[in-house]
């Protein structure tokens, strides 16, 4: 089975399309780290412009973009505003699930929805003391065709400018897990930015209470059949959120030792532009950028030939062996980037402040904002299980998990 890579026309051809509204969202990147404000008018521009669809086949309204082709322009939009690729992290999940769906009128309506602009929130985690792998969001049958759904979760990243939220719950009458795809903007949704964390303040996360709210039936989905590479493909949009933090970084410290009138009397050079030294650090944050979006490239090609391979699998032209083997592979892919970039891209966001002075860490320019969001980003999914669980592979040929849970300690 032979990996489909990004097709430098096509990718040209996005770049080129969405490059004036992620210009747009630089621009106002560093305003809306200092105030709070939710880039509700950006996201509702790219949902508007298809960015939300750029998976979903050209037949389908889309642009039939494959995995690398978007995830080089997550890192784009990353450059531009970390938190506004991270808000659409849980949508671009829910689209490769209805990818690789069963093909049918189910799946041509989602794929109609995306093209639409409408786009998908997350709304997964457990709050408060819930026993790992416990499941207490409850959907319930309402004796009327319906159903309806109660509980309350956290880290609901997105779901505050989405039409559906992708909501984990479990069936009070089968016992069954499902994802239940709920209306956002109806009676018994409310959603709170109540999200404190140091980085990655923007991304619309916080608390997300369903109170009798309606799931129709046609929109629970087994959650055995989600898709199998879904830990790596999730990883991969946080993965992307750092590269695009380093590229970020690069961009505008290079901007800053660009225009610095300013230097010391025991600097290497008059002009900051042209201080060695100065240079140096730039050149040094330029090559961990470059060596991440490399890593992101990796495991892009690892989940495109996963996603393959689901195809394959509906269609019967390989064995649920080769399949498995093709997810683990995305799954090792994606645990070994971030064991690797997530030092590399919080340390030489770190570094970079070495090339400027006491004035660089002045909160108007907001230049931390990049620091913050990859150490937050980072701190997903902890890198130190993956490590150890890495090594168990490698010394132990133990299988490395694709489904887990977190809830409070025994």
């Amino acid at each position: 089975m032979s990996t489909i890579v990004a097709t430098p026309d096509r990718l040209a051809d996005l770049r080129e399309r969405f490059r004036p509204y992620f210009e747009k969202i630089a621009a106002g990147a560093v305003e809306r780290d200092r105030t709070g404000a939710l880039p509700y008018d950006e996201v509702a521009d790219l949902a508007k412009a298809g960015f939300g669809a750029i998976r979903v086949p050209e037949s389908h309204g889309g642009s039939g973009a494959t995995l690398p082709e978007l995830f080089e322009l997550i890192v784009d939009l990353a450059a531009a505003d970390s938190n506004i690729a991270q808000a659409l992290r849980a949508h671009f999940a829910f689209v490769e699930d209805r990818l690789v769906a069963e093909p049918g009128p189910g799946r041509d309506a989602w794929l109609e929805r995306f093209a639409r602009g409408e786009l998908v929130g997350n709304s997964w985690t457990e709050i408060g003391a819930v026993t790992v792998g416990e499941v207490i969001t409850k959907v319930t049958p309402d004796g009327e065709g319906g159903f309806r759904i109660n509980g309350t979760k956290y880290y609901s990243t997105g779901s505050i400018f989405a039409d559906w939220l992708d909501t984990y719950a479990e069936r009070t009458d089968t016992g069954k897990r499902v994802i239940a795809a709920v209306r956002r903007h109806q009676d018994g949704v409310a959603l709170a930015d109540d999200w404190d964390g140091f980085g990655q303040r923007t991304t619309g996360t916080g608390t997300s209470t369903f109170t009798d709210a309606v799931v129709e039936e046609e929109n629970l989905i087994d959650f055995d059949t989600r898709f199998k590479y879904q830990t790596a493909f999730y990883q991969q949009v946080l993965l992307a959120v750092l590269a695009g933090s380093v590229r970020g970084a690069e961009l505008d410290f290079g901007r800053e030792v660009k225009n610095r009138t300013r230097t010391f009397s025991h600097a290497a050079a008059n002009v900051a532009s042209e201080d060695p030294q100065l240079l140096q650090v730039i050149g040094e944050v330029s090559s961990a950028a470059f060596v991440a979006a490399g890593a992101v490239g990796r495991v892009s090609d690892a989940l495109q030939a996963a996603h393959e391979s689901a195809l394959a699998l509906r269609d019967g032209t390989i064995t649920e062996e080769e399949d498995e083997a093709a997810n683990d592979r995305a799954e090792l892919a994606s645990a070994q980037a971030q064991v690797a970039l997530t030092p590399l891209a919080v340390d030489a966001i770190s570094h970079a402040f070495d090339a400027l002075a006491a004035s660089g860490t002045s909160v108007k320019k907001s230049l931390d904002r990049h620091w913050r969001n990859a150490r937050t980003a980072g701190n997903h999914n902890p890198r130190v299980f993956k490590a150890r669980l890495i090594g168990d592979l490698v010394v132990n040929g133990a299988d490395l998990p694709r489904v887990w849970a977190i809830g409070a300690s025994k």
